[in-house]
C-alpha cells in the first residue's frame, strides 16, 4: 500500500540532490494538493515557491517537508501543463488503464504521479521519453511500496509511445534484434 499523503511531504527520495527529480516530486504533490483543496493553480504554485522549494535560511529540509533542490521553472512548467492539459491527459491515462481500473479509483497520489508524468512527455522540450519515465519511477517508489510503481512503469509507456513515437521507432527499441 502507498505512504500516506501525510508523510509524502517528508518524503527523501534515493536521488536526494537530483534538482530535476526534487521537482518532479514537488509537482506531484502540488498536483495532489490542488485536487484535494480545489486551491486555484497559482495559489498552490505561490504556496509551493514561497514554502516549500529552495533552500531558505534556517528553513529543514527534506524530513521537514521542505524540497531544497527543486527548480522552480521545471516545477511550475510541470503543474501548469497539468492543468492545462488535464482533461487529454486523463483521457490518455484512463485509455492506458487496466479496463477494470478506472481512472476515479486510482490513489490520489498515484493519479497526481501519472498526470504530472504525462504532462513532461507532452512537453516538446526535455529530456527523452524514457528518461522522463524512469525519474517518475524513482519518484514512485519514493511514495509506494507496492505495485502502483509498475502501474505507473506501464501507463507512462503506453502515454511516451503515444506522445513521442519517434522516439520508439525500431531502430531506438530496446527489443529491436
Amino acid at each position: 500500500m502507498g505512504k500516506s499523503p501525510e508523510s509524502a511531504g517528508r518524503w527523501r527520495p534515493r536521488a536526494a540532490g537530483r534538482p530535476r527529480t526534487a521537482s518532479r516530486v514537488a509537482a506531484v504533490q502540488a498536483l495532489f494538493q490542488g485536487e484535494q483543496s480545489e486551491e486555484s493553480l497559482e495559489a498552490v504554485i505561490e504556496q509551493f515557491v514561497r514554502h516549500r522549494l529552495g533552500a531558505l535560511p534556517g528553513a529543514g529540509g527534506w524530513e521537514d517537508g521542505r524540497i531544497p533542490d527543486a527548480q522552480v521553472p521545471l516545477f511550475a512548467s510541470i503543474v501548469r501543463t497539468a492543468t492545462a492539459q488535464q482533461d487529454m491527459l486523463d483521457r490518455m491515462v484512463a485509455e492506458s488503464l487496466p479496463a477494470d481500473w478506472p481512472l476515479a479509483r486510482l490513489d490520489p497520489v498515484l493519479r497526481a504521479l501519472l498526470r504530472a508524468g504525462a504532462a513532461e512527455l507532452s512537453l516538446s522540450e526535455g529530456p527523452p521519453a524514457r528518461v522522463v519515465i524512469n525519474e517518475y519511477l524513482d519518484v514512485a517508489h519514493g511514495f509506494f511500496d507496492g505495485a502502483e510503481s509498475r502501474l505507473a512503469n506501464g501507463v507512462l509507456n503506453r502515454i511516451a509511445r503515444l506522445l513521442r513515437p519517434a522516439e520508439f521507432t525500431p531502430e531506438t527499441s530496446a527489443d529491436a534484434p
